[in-house]
């Protein structure tokens, strides 16, 4: 056992899966290390909803897992949207009861294929319309590197789990920034791919509009690359989808991209962005010009407030729309007692707007990707802070009064990370890189925005600011290594 949980503290799951193949170690080891390392940090992450030992050891004899992409390699499903046939699916709320879907995701099952270990679900806010994993039904997830910090939302479980090295990544979802507002906060690396690459079916055709997609949260680019590989392309029934890579996006990360035309962006709300999350900014494009890109200081053809308006009656319309679905399968609607002060403003401010309305705030979300795409003929890539703050305190981001106006509550969440959810509208893709960390020991991950449908441009990049600042070396003080 000694020398799988050195394999753990020294590898990624490419490396781990290629082990597997090779007959190098069985992916029933793997599993019952990375029990043992889950087992060591959970109680003090308060990450994960569900433990699911007794499923993954069934499919450790299975051929996917001696043979896949990710052969063996133990990993957990966010709890959120995601569902995992036979576990629990909260979305982080008291309102689901104990929901048990007898299906798995399109996306899980591709999960499943590439031959990874399903070992759990990982925690999510109610609804995923949070920056931070607090929810009444299950708590607070706490940041590996300070534990009075969160670990960031809605994918907050699954960035501490990676960041305290239980497992090499993580599955997750993002419809304004979920993967990669906690992957900024735990220092790992958090990709979100560009609309329509990923799968989201059978459950939905799209989320919040086609702002939310699925991916993972990951230690190393290559990961995620390959995870892209693994999981991307249209499912049956899709909607839409984004153009595939003409060549795997595992490929993209060996070599460096040509030199790069970056617009910085400093500021795009009318929020205050603080020192650390400058200093962290200017650190990122100083590295990007020492490896040979241009970066220029640029504004985005955005009013902020007006964007995150029509956000919330996407958001708003869909809870709405979501909750009476849940309660016509239930056979009782769904009370405001059973939900959180959050989701009560957001439902008493957006969720009875008409469907013109709605209508029409989908129309500006596809007219602001237009502009978006009309500003990226000038640029290859766009740098701003992940976030305009270091990670929150526990209990910062809390919402307790739901006499809050939906105005409060925007200013509240977006004035701590108004960068993320530009994107999710646009549909481009975009990523955290763990790249800065303060004096006092906190990550400030740079994000950076590509052209939609050059997911794999950003991945080049990603791999070439890893080689230049590794951080697979940095390790937070509550961690699995060391076994």
């Amino acid at each position: 056992m000694q020398d799988i949980q050195a394999l753990f503290d020294q590898e990624d799951a490419t490396a781990l899966a290629a082990r597997v193949r090779n007959g190098d170690v069985h992916p029933a080891e793997l599993l019952e290390a990375a029990i043992v390392r889950l087992e060591r940090v959970e109680p003090q992450l308060n990450a994960v909803v569900e433990r699911l030992y007794d499923q993954a050891r069934e499919a450790a004899g299975q051929p996917q897992a001696l043979n896949g992409a990710f052969a063996g390699v133990p990993t957990l499903i966010k709890d959120l949207f995601s569902p995992l046939s036979g576990a629990l699916m909260s979305n982080g709320s008291h309102a689901l009861g104990l929901a048990r879907p007898d299906f798995d995701s399109e996306l899980v099952a591709r999960l499943r294929r590439s031959g990874c270990l399903l070992m759990g679900t990982s925690a999510s806010p109610e609804f995923g319309t949070s920056y931070t994993t607090e929810s009444d039904r299950f708590g607070a997830t706490r940041n590996p590197w300070n534990l009075g910090h969160s670990s960031g939302g809605s994918s907050g479980g699954a960035a501490a789990l990676v960041a305290a090295r239980v497992v090499p990544f993580a599955h997750g979802n993002d419809g304004g920034g979920s993967l990669r507002v906690p992957a900024s906060c735990c220092g790992v690396f958090g990709f979100k791919p560009s609309r329509g690459l990923l799968p989201s079916g059978p459950m939905v055709g799209e989320g919040w509009a086609g702002m939310g997609t699925g991916h993972a949260i990951t230690l190393s680019v290559r990961d995620s690359a390959a995870l892209l590989d693994a999981t991307a392309g249209i499912d049956l029934g899709a909607p839409y989808a984004a153009p595939l890579a003409a060549q795997p996006y595992r490929l993209a990360t060996l070599d460096d991209p040509v030199p790069l035309r970056i617009a910085l962006v400093e500021q795009v709300g009318p929020w205050p962005v603080s020192a650390q999350s400058r200093a962290a900014l200017h650190d990122a494009a100083q590295l990007c010009e020492a490896l040979g890109h241009r970066v220029v200081p640029e504004r985005l053809p955005v009013v902020l407030p007006e964007f995150l308006d029509q956000v919330f009656t996407i958001i708003g319309a869909s809870t709405r729309n979501y909750l009476d679905v849940l309660g016509q399968m239930r056979g009782a609607p769904v009370s405001e007692s059973e939900v959180e002060a959050r989701t009560r403003i957001i439902l008493r401010d957006k969720g009875q707007v008409s469907g013109a309305q709605y209508a029409a705030a989908v129309e500006w979300m596809h007219a602001f990707g237009r502009r978006m795409a009309v500003f990226m003929q000038d640029y290859d890539i766009i740098l701003t802070p992940t976030l305009a703050h270091l990670p929150p305190a526990i209990g910062e981001l809390g919402v307790q009064d739901d006499s809050w106006s939906l105005r409060q509550l925007i200013e509240h969440f977006h004035s701590y990370s108004p960068y993320t959810a530009l994107c999710n509208a646009s549909g481009q893709p975009a990523m955290s890189v763990p790249l800065h960390w303060s004096p006092e020991g906190l990550p400030l991950g740079a994000h950076f925005i590509g052209r939609f449908g050059e997911d794999a441009l950003l991945m080049a990049l990603a791999a070439q600011l890893e080689r230049a600042r590794p951080w697979q070396g940095r390790v937070p003080p509550v961690n699995a290594q060391g076994l």
